[in-house]
């Protein structure tokens, strides 16, 4: 579970801050948007060393996965663009990889 809620986690952290310096850039909105983007980014490059699984590569890996489907949830609910079957097929891949890579039997 904790490692559900820190994937989540630096999944918007990511999404967030990066979407902040978006606006920023892309639709003219103030410098602060870019700043406070740019800090929440920061925090996203520290959540993930919370985690308990012993590769950094295998979490970066596996916060792919995550990070797909929360970019697919954050355009529908953000920017109101509807994922089509093909969004959420994908997504389904992604987080079966993502099972794959953190809970494959390893000898």
């Amino acid at each position: 579970m904790k490692a559900a809620i820190l994937f989540i986690l630096a999944g918007l952290a990511e999404i967030g801050g990066g979407y902040l310096v978006w606006l920023t850039i892309k639709e003219n909105r103030p410098i602060g948007y870019a700043i406070a983007g740019s800090l929440i980014l920061i925090l996203y490059g520290i959540i993930p060393t919370l985690q308990n699984f012993p590769s950094f590569g295998r979490v970066y890996a596996a916060y792919g996965g995550v990070f797909i489907v929360l970019s697919v949830l954050w355009g529908w609910l953000v920017d109101r663009k509807v994922p089509d079957i093909y969004d959420w097929i994908g997504a389904l891949v992604c987080i079966a990889g993502v099972s794959i890579i953190l809970w494959a039997p390893r000898s």
